[in-house]
C-alpha cells in the first residue's frame, strides 16, 4: 500500500466520524445519511490529495500545514452551501473545526506512513 492509498483509507474512515459527529446538532440529525455520505467523500478527496503531497513532500511541517489547508478549503466549501436547517446562517465553525483536525491527522498518518519493504 502507498501514502495515496493509505490517505484514501484514512481520509474515507475520518470522513465517517466527521459525519457522524453531526449528531452532536439536533438540527443536523434529520439529514445525517447525507452528511455521512458528504463527510466520506470530502475525506476521500483529502485523504487522496493529501497522500500523494506526503509521497512527493518529506517535510512533515509542509505536509501538515497542506493537510490543515486541504481540510479547511474543503470543509468551507461545505459550510458556505446554503443550510436551511440553521436558519439561515452558515455554520462555519461546526463545519471546518473538523474539516481541518481531519485535514491534520491525515496528513500526519500519511506522512509517518511507510510502505513494506515486500509492497515496495
Amino acid at each position: 500500500m502507498n501514502k495515496v492509498t493509505f490517505g484514501l483509507l484514512i481520509g474515507g474512515l475520518l470522513g465517517v466520524l466527521d459525519g457522524l459527529s453531526a449528531l452532536f446538532y439536533p438540527e443536523a440529525r434529520p439529514l445525517i445519511l447525507g452528511i455521512v455520505v458528504g463527510s466520506t467523500v470530502k475525506g476521500l478527496i483529502a485523504g487522496a490529495l493529501i497522500g500523494y503531497f506526503a509521497k512527493k513532500v518529506k517535510s512533515m511541517p509542509l505536509v501538515l500545514i497542506f493537510g490543515l489547508a486541504i481540510g479547511l478549503f474543503l470543509a468551507f466549501l461545505v459550510a458556505a452551501m446554503p443550510h436551511p436547517e440553521f436558519n439561515g446562517r452558515h455554520p462555519y465553525v461546526e463545519i471546518m473545526v473538523p474539516g481541518g483536525i481531519v485535514g491534520l491527522i491525515v496528513g500526519f498518518a500519511a506522512q509517518r506512513f511507510r510502505q513494506s519493504r515486500a509492497a515496495a
